[in-house]
């Protein structure tokens, strides 16, 4: 299994990023919020955004590197064709496993996985 993320698994137009934040659900838990909107690809896709005052850049790409790397190991148990923001809020967990919990929570929230 590859490591990263290829550039079809990345949302990166700003009229997709719109798309997804006007049409989109939202599902949320403390300090991070999910939306997801569908999409005609068939395959899943991602954005991760922290906000401004998340911190410094350097904690901004620490967390976005870590939520894509959960993205990675569990989108094999995701129904296909969506969409995906997140957007995460100062407080956001640091531990890799609660990070991990978190997104889970927010899957079976919207009903996403294929088990």
């Amino acid at each position: 299994m590859r490591k990263s993320l290829t550039k079809n698994e990345i949302v990166k137009k700003k009229s997709e990023i719109d798309r997804i934040f006007q049409t989109g659900k939202v599902y949320s838990v403390p300090h991070l919020r999910m939306r997801i909107a569908r999409n005609t690809l068939g395959t899943n896709r991602i954005i991760v955004i922290p906000v401004k005052k998340y911190g410094s850049s350097v904690q901004r790409n620490r967390i976005r590197r870590q939520i894509k790397e959960i993205w990675r190991l569990e989108k094999g148990n995701l129904l296909s064709g969506f969409d995906f923001a997140f957007i995460v809020y100062p407080g956001m967990a640091v531990s890799h496993n609660q990070q991990k919990q978190q997104l889970i929570h927010l899957f079976t929230l919207a009903h996403l996985y294929t088990r």
